[in-house]
């Protein structure tokens, strides 16, 4: 990849347009700190730690790197102001907003000198993003794990459907693990490229080694996208999923969904290893992730497919 500065590595100030998507129970600050001393934006995701939890890990952040990082923040957490007002305090300089209203913070935020991004799955949205003022938008597509959109729309139709409707700077997200990925989506529109499961199978990863290890061994098929009457999320076929089909088969009880989800089976899962009765997360592109790696030797992997990534005449 030409080092020549585009959209995003202007804005953020990074070497490369790849962003460390940030992940729940995977993206502490060992992971976003080498993804940024490699030359890309790493983000602590906030969804899955407690305020001072998030407090320590943007302290240890900084002390491991020297270039820029960012948070992602969830908007639906229940302790959203006080996240983000930990964020205003430990001088944090980008956010990464989902999964709720850009308009409730971008504006306040801008104020306090912050770059605000908003990731969205559709092109309606990606307009409400400008209109609120963000910085950039992430449109993801629904390949991608974890929280997902509703529309089912896949990142191929999503980036150049996106591009046509908005001016700012446009990152693509969802099914991207590969360097010729990455040029495909560049080539579709996008000015970068946020990037989950690739970096979920690393070793600077905060995530369990059993999830890592089951996340390489998964073949096409072995996600699926549930969940659409609460909040629809991709995760891994084990028990814990079959539980919830179950309870669709009983005449999808939104209650007994959500009683089910309720029992900290994320974190059980991801962080804690279990492979059953946790919730796994991940993105379809797993199928093609087979090794666990430094984030140093995907950065590595990333750029030589990038540069050897060819279109052909026809």
């Amino acid at each position: 990849m030409s080092e020549k500065q585009n959209k995003v590595t202007q804005l953020f100030e990074i070497k490369y347009p790849i962003i460390q998507g940030g992940m729940i129970w995977h993206s502490g600050w060992r992971l976003a700190s080498a993804v940024s001393n490699s030359g890309g934006l790493g983000l602590i995701g906030a969804g899955s730690m407690y305020p001072d939890i998030l407090r320590e890990n943007i302290r240890k952040c900084k002390a491991a790197t020297g270039k820029p990082f960012g948070v992602n923040v969830p908007m639906l957490y229940p302790n959203l102001e006080e996240i983000i007002q930990i964020v205003l305090e430990e001088g944090v300089k980008i956010i990464f907003t989902s999964a709720g209203n850009p308009k409730i913070y971008t504006e306040s935020l801008k104020k306090e000198g912050l770059k605000v991004a908003h990731v969205v799955s559709s092109t309606k949205f990606s307009m409400k993003c400008e209109e609120a003022g963000v910085d950039a938008i992430v449109a993801e597509g629904f390949e991608a794990g974890g929280h997902n959109g509703r529309d089912e729309t896949t990142t191929f139709c999503l980036i150049p459907n996106v591009k046509q409707h908005i001016s700012k700077p446009l990152i693509a997200a969802g099914g991207i693990a590969l360097g010729s990925q990455m040029k495909a989506a560049m080539i579709l529109g996008a000015d970068g490229v946020q990037i989950g499961s690739r970096f979920a199978a690393t070793e600077e990863a905060s995530s369990h080694e059993n999830f890592k290890n089951k996340v390489i061994s998964l073949n096409e098929g072995d996600t699926y996208l549930t969940l659409k009457e609460l909040a629809p999320v991709r995760l891994v076929k084990n028990k814990f999923f079959y539980e919830l089909e179950k309870l669709y088969e009983q005449g999808r009880n939104a209650d007994a969904l959500r009683e089910t989800l309720g029992r900290a089976r994320a974190k059980r899962g991801m962080f804690e290893g279990d492979l059953e009765e946790g919730e796994l997360e991940i993105g379809q592109v797993s199928a093609l992730i087979h090794e666990i790696l430094p984030v140093e030797k995907v950065f590595e992997n990333l750029l030589k497919e990038y540069h050897q990534a060819t279109s052909y005449d026809l």
